[in-house]
């Protein structure tokens, strides 16, 4: 896939490199599209994502399935009225859900904003009516529903929320059907074949062009209040070089990069550029506090190959016994952040 999108992919050195590396920019690009559903035609039995939680939960999923999920996700949130343009926020954690709800966004031509699932009522406030949301998906955590749910009566743009029910609680359940959520699932369930054909007829010009808005995140506010940042429909072309040129990600490989949803080292070190490079992507979802042994045991398990992760959880990592544990299938180690030191 990579050839597709750079007139060279190999290079000699730096030079050689600074030179020659130019991307092949299609018109009317679209990730889902022409990334996603590209791969789960031509490889569909490849591994996209690899996902395990601390409660000893794994699920696999295919390029294949990553595409039917993400086309009926798509056809849900277009029959609830999410279009091109529309602004929908993500607080979904380490869950995978994440990967198919952002790809069905982008094949309906929404504009998604990742978000900490650490915001109160007060930064909802401020992101839905700054940025005019319209749609929310979050998993339970902390005191999340109850500060979305506060919120809305300030955000006159906020129409859905839509919840992804926590492990061990029933999806249909008064819990979730309180307050106006909507349930992942069960929308997922209610798509139709009718649903399926209005999304699937959706032309590639009605969905997006290139510089429209794809991806958005607020800054952290450290000096002010955070600031909207948006990105265009060829920002995942831009984070080729991010996955195969830095963090050297293998095609067939399994790449894991340690970061939350709501942070933009989610998109651009597991998601994007790893993907047109055919590269799966592994995910840990741990809730309980983070122990490092339980990470090294999961790099070692599930023969990573490459991974990434911010200087504090190196440090982390070394503190412990390293002799007892196989890294031979991981061959490139990165980091991104404060100085490693």
């Amino acid at each position: 896939m990579l050839e597709q999108f750079l007139e060279k992919t190999e290079f000699e050195n730096y030079d050689d490199f600074f030179k020659n590396f130019k991307i092949k920019v299609p018109e009317n690009f679209n990730f889902g599209y022409d990334v996603v559903d590209a791969l789960a035609a031509k490889t569909p039995n490849a591994n996209a994502l690899v996902w395990c939680n601390d409660n000893d939960e794994e699920k696999t999923f295919s390029f294949a399935e990553i595409k039917e999920r993400s086309d009926k996700a798509a056809a849900y949130f277009k029959k609830i009225g999410i279009k091109k343009g529309d602004f929908v926020m993500l607080i979904l954690q380490r869950r995978y859900e994440f990967w198919i709800s952002i790809i069905a966004l982008h094949k309906i031509g929404a504009a998604v904003i990742p978000a900490t699932h650490m915001l109160t009522k007060e930064d909802i406030v401020f992101r839905c009516n700054s940025a005019y949301i319209k749609s929310v998906i979050a998993v339970d955590d902390r005191d999340l529903f109850k500060y979305i749910d506060e919120a809305q009566s300030e955000c006159e743009s906020l129409k859905h929320k839509i919840a992804v029910a926590p492990f061990g609680i029933d999806s249909n359940t008064e819990y979730h059907n309180k307050n106006g959520w909507e349930d992942f699932y069960t929308g997922l369930d209610s798509v139709t074949e009718e649903d399926l054909a209005s999304f699937k007829n959706l032309t590639r010009k009605e969905i997006s062009c290139n510089d429209d808005v794809f991806l958005a995140y607020f800054t952290s506010g450290t000096t002010s209040h955070p600031k909207l940042v948006t990105h265009n429909f060829l920002y995942p072309l831009g984070h080729i070089v991010t996955a195969k040129y830095w963090q050297e990600v293998e095609k067939g490989g399994l790449h894991l990069t340690v970061a939350d949803t709501g942070w933009g080292k989610a998109v651009w070190g597991k998601l994007y550029g790893q993907w047109i490079s055919e590269c799966s992507v592994f995910v840990y979802d741990y809730h309980a506090k983070f122990k490092p042994i339980d990470l090294i045991k999961q790099i070692e398990k599930h023969n990573i190959t490459s991974f990434c992760a911010p200087p504090t959880i190196y440090r982390f990592l070394i503190q412990e016994d390293l002799s007892k544990y196989n890294f031979s299938s991981c061959k490139h180690w990165s980091t991104a952040g404060e100085p490693l030191s």
